[in-house]
């Protein structure tokens, strides 16, 4: 058979599906995730050795070690995808949902219910946590699913994919819920955006280019998520003990994700006091730091941030820093070179922290904690299809709720209109 005729046909297959996923009942759902939950929990060693195959490949090829961190699959990260799901049990279901209703003058009763989106085609690198993930929300949220992992990790997605279908299939939930793309044949991604006629929406997860690409060539409504260049500003009223520790864990808890701080700005009134301790801190745990002509001043033997880097998404142990005059003007810094990601102020004070908070315009923002917590899971939504830095539909984690839409189901008594 050949590739396109095999894609349609799933795609077809995941149409079909969904229409009856949608009438699941939450009980169904429910068991079907605790089982998927303790399935990954039990084939965890299975999981490894596929993931093992993976990183050795990718360490052949010389990828970064940020790149090899995103692949890497280990007990940590495979309990998280565990308890993502078994997190998504415990979450309300939003299928049938009532979001509001009210009646009219001539008795018609209106009601605003949540309803699933249909197909979702999820395009995604690196990282084989998202194929658990994606699995488990857009089955909870009623959806079915295409799954298009990136070759360098292809055989985790694989695992896990396996896993969980085998579970699927033994709850009798319908043929078609859930499909992996297999094939690293590039084509499949331009054939894929173009079956408009079966696919609903697309959520590239990945680098820029990826995502462009998809933007560029999809017939179907796409939600991105473009790049993560976050900010961390300390404001001259910061308590600074705490403006470090919050700086050191944007920057390195997990450089190499896309809510990781790229850019600390810092008062003017308060960079020399500081500057000199966070860059010794930040160096330390090998960070690199290009700093404007102003931290330069302040601290020796930096390298120099050039324009560019304050557009850059590094993913690595490296930050550009610059000093700024205002909470005005850290706001339009962020606002001139961010991804509308998430961006934080440090601050004890009420206005300042208002006015950032406020005049911010991105889909995460944070007072006096770390970015890092751009995440679906520690949002309490159980996960994320990804991060959204759309305004429609969309913005910010992508979990249960935004994997649905609406329909008006309107109650009449014999009412016609005149």
């Amino acid at each position: 058979m050949n590739l396109e005729k095999n894609l349609r046909q799933i795609a077809k297959g995941a149409q079909i599906a969904s229409r009856l996923l949608s009438g699941l009942s939450t009980a169904v759902k429910n068991k079907t995730l605790k089982d998927m939950s303790r399935a990954l929990l039990a084939h965890k060693e299975t999981i490894k050795k596929a993931n093992q195959k993976d990183l050795s490949s990718a360490r052949k090829l010389g990828f970064s070690q940020a790149f090899i961190d995103r692949l890497t699959l280990n007990d940590k990260r495979i309990k998280e995808m565990v308890d993502s799901l078994s997190g998504l049990v415990k979450l309300a279901d939003p299928v049938g949902e009532t979001i509001k209703k009210w009646t009219r003058p001539n008795g018609l009763e209106i009601h605003k219910v949540r309803v699933p989106i249909g197909v979702a085609l999820i395009i995604y690198e690196s990282r084989p946590n998202v194929t658990a993930e994606c699995i488990g929300l857009c089955f909870k949220s009623g959806n079915s699913v295409i799954l298009r992992g990136g070759k360098e990790a292809v055989q985790t997605n694989l695992a896990i994919y396996k896993i969980l279908q085998a579970v699927l299939k033994r709850n009798r939930i319908p043929e078609g819920a859930v499909n992996m793309v297999a094939t690293t044949d590039r084509r499949a991604i331009n054939i894929l955006l173009k079956l408009d006629k079966y696919i609903d929406l697309v959520m590239p997860r990945g680098g820029e280019g990826l995502i462009k690409k998809v933007v560029s060539l999809s017939r179907i409504p796409v939600i991105k998520h473009y790049k993560g260049i976050c900010h961390v500003f300390v404001d001259k009223y910061a308590d600074l003990a705490m403006a470090e520790k919050i700086c050191f864990n944007a920057k390195v808890q997990r450089p190499g994700v896309c809510n990781a701080m790229e850019s600390m700005l810092v008062h003017q009134d308060i960079a020399k006091k500081f500057l000199p301790a966070m860059i010794e801190i930040f160096k330390k745990a090998g960070v690199e730091i290009r700093g404007c002509t102003k931290t330069a001043k302040i601290v020796k033997g930096i390298k120099a941030a050039s324009e560019k880097d304050y557009h850059t998404e590094y993913l690595d142990l490296i930050s550009s820093v610059k000093v700024v005059d205002s909470v005005k003007a850290a706001i339009e810094h962020i606002n001139n070179y961010g991804t509308h990601h998430s961006d934080a102020i440090v601050t004890k004070n009420k206005l300042n922290a208002e006015k950032f908070l406020r005049e911010v315009d991105s889909a995460c923002v944070y007072l006096n904690a770390s970015t890092r917590f751009t995440d679906g899971y520690q949002f309490g939504l159980g996960a994320e299809i990804g991060i959204s830095t759309d305004k429609l539909h969309a913005r910010g984690p992508m979990a249960l709720e935004e994997l649905t839409t609406y329909k008006y189901v309107v109650f009449g008594d014999g009412q016609i209109r005149s």
